[in-house]
């Protein structure tokens, strides 16, 4: 994303605009008084440390769970005060990839990309499948993964299996969980470069929970940090890297982020 598209894209209203969220499991508190606003086409790394509940508030931006406090609206919308079609539809322009992909065992690869054409739109179930073959190529799967069970398929394959059913509606908004959590550094490279192709034809916006910092340094526009029950900093990576907080500064400036920066010296990503 270059610097005229970034303005043109924080000028518009955000596509997550999350305001003074609260969530929390009896006494315990995860997040408190956060707010995060992630502006159209921008590919957002959500980072933090064990317990700081990247998948709880990634849940609770696509309506999986009701904040306690605060109000989440995603594509303009609160899910919660929505009528139940209003919210399907609505629910239908974005993709999710939980991390551990949540493929159906039982189901081929085409079958699974097919279950949300067919209980989301009108179409039959030879028409599905051909909108699942094309989804596959999309997500960078050789053909014959098609009739494949997600027990036949390598944890690259599967992660992107996953991603093909997320993309399966044409979403305008992709969540994505740890997507290259437990993939090997080649395999992790590629989905790398997959995602940043898939931004850039489709006009995604995508939000990513990531630990990775390669994949920080690789694909992402802008950063956030979550700790302290909130959102410490939102911003481009090398405004984040400065930012002073000792998680922060560990997590960036300490051995494995020097190496992930060392290796991606060069220009940094434009925003």
């Amino acid at each position: 994303m270059n610097a005229a598209t970034a303005t043109v894209a924080d000028a518009a209203p955000p596509v997550i605009d999350v305001r003074g969220v609260l969530n929390r499991f009896g006494a315990q508190i995860v997040h408190e008084a956060l707010d995060l606003q992630v502006p159209r086409g921008v590919i957002l790394g959500v980072v933090g440390g064990s317990g700081t509940g990247k998948s709880v508030l990634l849940r609770t931006i696509v309506g999986l769970r009701r904040p306690d406090a605060g109000q989440v609206r995603l594509l303009g919308e609160d899910l919660h005060a929505l009528p139940a079609p209003r919210r399907i539809a609505v629910e239908r322009r974005i993709g999710v990839l939980f991390q551990d992909g949540a493929l159906f065992s039982s189901l081929t690869v085409a079958e699974n990309i097919a279950v949300p054409l067919l209980e989301h739109t009108a179409i039959g179930a030879r028409d599905a499948r051909r909108l699942a073959t094309l989804k596959i190529g999309l997500a960078g799967l050789p053909q014959d993964a098609r009739d494949k069970y997600p027990s036949e398929l390598s944890g690259g394959m599967r992660k992107r299996a996953a991603l093909a059913r997320a993309l399966a509606l044409d979403p305008e908004v992709l969540f994505l969980d740890e997507p290259t959590s437990g993939l090997d550094p080649i395999s992790a490279a590629a989905f790398d470069r997959l995602l940043r192709t898939l931004r850039d034809a489709l006009g995604l916006t995508v939000y990513m929970n990531t630990h990775d910092l390669d994949s920080i340094h690789t694909v992402c526009d802008r950063v956030a940090v979550l700790a302290e029950r909130r959102v410490l900093v939102m911003a481009d990576l090398a405004t984040v890297e400065r930012y002073d907080h000792p998680w922060v500064q560990d997590y960036f400036r300490g051995p494995r982020g020097r190496a992930a920066s060392a290796a991606h010296a060069g220009p940094v990503l434009e925003t």
